[in-house]
């Protein structure tokens, strides 16, 4: 019966050096969770010699290339970092941001202290619309004036006098206690976190895996879309391993 192959596979990254250079020591494998699709294309450029006639008469090799493309939809911070950016994860409180949070502007003294969720902690303005209109308020050092507020870093919000009992929607960020974290450090040339990528597509009892020895991510993207799901790419090349070895390909059919 013959081989075939349906569906997007699963495909894992086995981290294997840091953006430091350093190996290892216990790599974590990670698997692309909710995986939309894999592409992977082996390409090589190539040398025609020519006569007086129409066709080549003998063609030569040059170099190859291995390169990939993935589209998940489980955002994993491990995955991110150890595949592409290869620093530090760390547990801590991390950003949040509240859009749009609705509120009325009081008699004296016109001021509004924002209560971020989850007992955040406030840490920077992200702007003050009118509710009724959506134009911008003005943000200014003290004093405002109708159209204008300020705030201080403990999230307190002053408008002017003439703007009481107008609505406003304020966004703002602020910190979380729970999550994880990358600080993405701004690193010498050179080295780059490097990985194992391993792709499995089974069907009905049959299986193709394609393993790549060692591979660079060359591009990680995030993209929105109204009505839709967030699912970012994460693009990645392959090269030779310390045995020389680039890829290992198992089929289950001759």
């Amino acid at each position: 019966m013959p081989q075939y192959s349906f569906g997007s596979g699963d495909l894992y990254g086995v981290p294997l050096v840091d953006a430091d250079g350093a190996a290892i020591a216990n790599p974590t494998p990670i698997k692309f969770g909710t995986l939309q699709d894999v592409g992977v294309d082996f390409t090589r450029s190539i040398k025609e010699l020519f006569g007086q006639k129409q066709f080549a008469v003998a063609i030569g090799a040059g170099t190859c290339k291995i390169s990939g493309k993935s589209k998940f939809a489980k955002i994993n911070g491990l995955l991110l970092n150890n595949i592409f950016f290869g620093q530090t994860l760390s547990a801590s409180a991390v950003p949040n941001v509240m859009n749009d949070s609705a509120q009325t502007i009081p008699g004296t003294p016109y001021q509004i202290t924002v209560a971020p969720p989850n007992s955040g902690v406030f840490t920077r303005d992200l702007g003050v619309v009118y509710s009724a209109t959506g134009i911008p308020l003005t943000a200014v050092a003290s004093s405002p004036t109708t159209g204008q507020y300020s705030v201080s870093a403990a999230g307190l919000y002053t408008f002017a006098a003439a703007d009481t009992t107008l609505g406003v929607l304020i966004s703002y960020e602020y910190t979380e206690s729970a999550g994880r974290k990358i600080v993405i450090a701004n690193k010498q040339l050179g080295y780059v976190p490097t990985f194992r990528a391993e792709l499995s597509a089974p069907y009905k009892g049959k299986k193709l895996v394609l393993a790549l020895h060692s591979c660079v991510a060359t591009k990680l993207a995030f993209a929105t879309k109204q009505e839709d799901f967030m699912m970012p790419d994460l693009d990645f090349v392959a090269q030779a391993d310390d045995a020389d070895n680039v890829a290992t390909l198992s089929v289950s059919d001759l």
